[in-house]
């Protein structure tokens, strides 16, 4: 480095440094405030979920400007879920620690519950994998977006579970329920890799990170030892500024995390899940529009008329799916059947050509003088994915943040064209980080062209799925 790029990155680190020290001494001397924040957003999550209940049904032309339902439902999934997802590119899992009212819940129940330990299936490591699938699917078959009753049962359920896990297993002030089984804890975890935030020990003890139920962290986090980020919550109780130990606020690049993502514990629980999130929530925006969803639904319901399989053209219960008479939606059990089917056999295809894209990239990699062994490469080419993997669930899971601007007046096609740049900027950083990762294992600039072909080439087939679920065939 040059002494005027010293220059320039010397008055860059220092006003870091600064702002670091700042946003840490506010938040440690308001620490003890934080359970009336908590209070709030517990009181402010309840009337979202529970109001519309007791309101009358929106007329058909209504919007979250003139209907407290709409505003409700556009609140939920227009601000909380896109807007907690994207929060992690500035402050990390802050949302976690500072807001969730789900893992204060739990948190609280510890006080009053069993505190049995902690068994060894809540801690397999795919047990919050599972979690956000069977969620996903269960919000499709219910109509979670379409009805108070379908929002109330999935939000307030994980709530409960929340609660029950805190009851049960919770000791001190651990929260078992945000570390092993919240549906979008993995994904917040994975995505804070990506933030400008981080919280790192002052003094580091060698080791690697490690996973311990002694200590302040209430996900069970060995803090002097602490490398990644996709498991601290940012409650900021192991941070004292006066203190010589543990943890400090430290403000980075966004990505750095990825980019340097070998000496951050690469997990190939993450890559399978970058893989399988992005499917899951393709599938569960391409049955809605794909001809095909309804010519394999109909060949089914032949068949199984055919086989005298009666049961599929009765309705189910209400728990499992859409069972609403009066708003002229009733799912059969064919319906039930075909949509869990369709999003669970297109997520895995898809994180099978995922996969493959990455083996492609990995192997390649070896071939143009890439270190360490295949495994290595695939996990860590894995990561490249995490910003299409977040903005795919983003535009699938809180997609009505963008109608907001069709109700703005901005013109019947804002919501898609803020989609795709979103979409475009985030192929770009994959191809960036992709890069960088490539870099790490050791490749010179001219050979990384070749195993970033295939990185590039999934990104774009997510940005074609989305082509279709956005503009339509």
């Amino acid at each position: 480095m040059s002494a005027g790029e010293q220059c320039v990155v010397a008055p860059r680190a220092m006003i870091g440094r600064g702002i670091a020290r700042r946003v840490e001494t506010f938040l440690v001397a308001h620490r003890a405030r934080l359970k009336w924040v908590h209070l709030t957003f517990f009181v402010a999550f309840l009337a979202i979920i529970l109001g519309p209940l007791a309101l009358p049904d929106p007329p058909e032309h209504a919007t979250p400007l003139d209907n407290l339902t709409e505003l409700a439902s556009y609140v939920l999934w227009g601000l909380w879920f896109p807007l907690v997802f994207l929060s992690v590119l500035v402050t990390g899992r802050s949302w976690c620690g500072l807001m969730c009212p789900m893992g204060a819940a739990s948190e609280l129940a510890n006080r009053h519950g069993l505190r049995r330990p902690i068994p060894r299936w809540v801690r397999w490591e795919w047990l919050p994998v599972v979690s956000f699938v069977v969620i996903t699917v269960l919000g499709q078959t219910v109509g979670v977006r379409d009805h108070p009753e379908a929002a109330a049962q999935v939000f307030g359920g994980t709530m409960l579970l929340a609660i029950a896990f805190g009851l049960i297993w919770g000791r001190l002030h651990r929260r078992a329920w945000c570390r092993h089984a919240c549906p979008i804890g993995l994904l917040l975890g994975i995505f804070s890799r990506l933030g400008a935030v981080q919280l790192a020990p002052k003094v580091k003890k060698p080791g690697g990170d490690r996973y311990t139920e002694r200590g302040l962290c209430p996900t069970m986090i060995d803090i002097s030892r602490k490398e990644e980020s996709r498991h601290c919550i940012e409650c900021f109780r192991c941070v004292e500024p006066r203190a010589k130990g543990g943890l400090e606020v430290r403000l980075r690049m966004p990505g750095e995390e990825v980019e340097a993502i070998r000496g951050h514990r690469a997990n190939p629980v993450e890559v399978w899940f970058l893989f399988i999130g992005t499917g899951i929530a393709l599938g569960g925006f391409l049955w809605l529009v794909l001809p095909l969803y309804q010519e394999l639904r109909q060949a089914f319901g032949i068949w199984a008329i055919e086989h005298e399989w009666y049961w599929v053209g009765e309705p189910g219960p209400w728990w499992l799916m859409s069972v609403h008479p009066d708003r002229r939606e009733v799912f059969l059990w064919l319906d039930f059947s075909m949509i869990t089917a369709f999003m669970t056999a297109f997520a895995a295809m898809f994180a099978a050509a995922l996969a493959a894209t990455t083996a492609a990239g990995a192997w390649l990699a070896g071939r143009a003088g890439g270190d360490r062994d295949f495994r290595t490469r695939f996990v860590e080419l894995g990561y490249q994915y995490a910003p299409v993997a977040m903005i795919s669930l983003v535009i699938g899971l809180g997609g009505e943040l963008f109608d907001g601007l069709d109700h703005l007046g901005l013109g019947a096609h804002a919501s898609a064209d803020a989609k795709a740049v979103l979409f475009v900027a985030a192929l770009a950083w994959s191809l960036w980080l992709g890069n960088a990762i490539l870099r790490g294992q050791g490749l010179a600039p001219q050979a990384r062209v070749l195993p970033l072909a295939p990185g590039l080439l999934g990104s774009l087939a997510v940005g074609g799925c989305w082509w279709i679920a956005i503009f339509g065939l």
